[in-house]
């Protein structure tokens, strides 16, 4: 078994990836959602500890997982998958990367142009990345709250259309992003006549 994408599903360190930050972007969303309503208090100031330390460990989660894909490459789409559907769900993971980007990138910005320290899970300090400024402490906080929304909205976009190709199109768009040995349906060549060597007899052959 290789490691790397193959040319018809996701290889174990692209899933382990993808799943980590699925998990890491509900604990973050579910934790910004009620610290806001916390009464002040030690346990309050905790919570938003945790709260830019597991965003800090999102933006090096998706460094590491964007570098991987462009080392790794990625599958090819399900053969019968339309051009509008392909293109869309591109647009969809690159608007997803620079989101999963901006969201802890004006969080830092916010902490700093606030005058908040910042440490990650009290280990050691990070230097501020931006002046203590009014103007540019709201634009930041914006940018992060309206941030967080639509990129809320595209992960629920993107998690239903995965589901609607597995339970209505019955194809394999969400089930080789998940572990274990599965028979892969033929992708999308690349070229318009393909021969039978270049689709693979089994899905998780190098």
């Amino acid at each position: 078994m290789t490691l790397k994408n193959t040319a018809v599903r996701w290889g174990p360190i692209s899933q382990l990836l993808h799943w980590a930050v699925v998990l890491l972007i509900a604990a973050i969303a579910i934790i910004g959602l009620t610290m806001t309503d916390m009464s002040n208090g030690p346990s309050k100031i905790k919570i938003y500890a945790l709260h830019k330390s597991l965003g800090l460990t999102l933006l090096s989660l998706v460094v590491l997982r964007l570098l991987w894909r462009l080392y790794a490459g990625t599958p090819r789409p399900v053969a019968g998958t339309p051009h509008w559907q392909e293109r869309i769900a591109s647009l969809t993971h690159w608007a997803l990367y620079a989101l999963m980007f901006a969201l802890p990138i004006s969080g830092w910005v916010f902490n700093s142009s606030s005058g908040y320290p910042l440490q990650y899970f009290g280990w050691f300090n990070l230097p501020r990345i931006a002046e203590r400024s009014e103007d540019l402490s709201r634009l930041s906080h914006d940018i992060h709250e309206y941030g967080f929304w639509l990129l809320l909205a595209l992960v629920l976009a993107h998690a239903g259309a995965a589901f609607y190709h597995h339970l209505f199109q019955n194809d394999d768009t969400l089930t080789r992003m998940l572990p274990g040995r599965r028979k892969a349906q033929p992708v999308l060549a690349a070229s318009p006549s393909p021969s039978p060597s270049q689709v693979p007899e089994h899905p998780d052959a190098d």
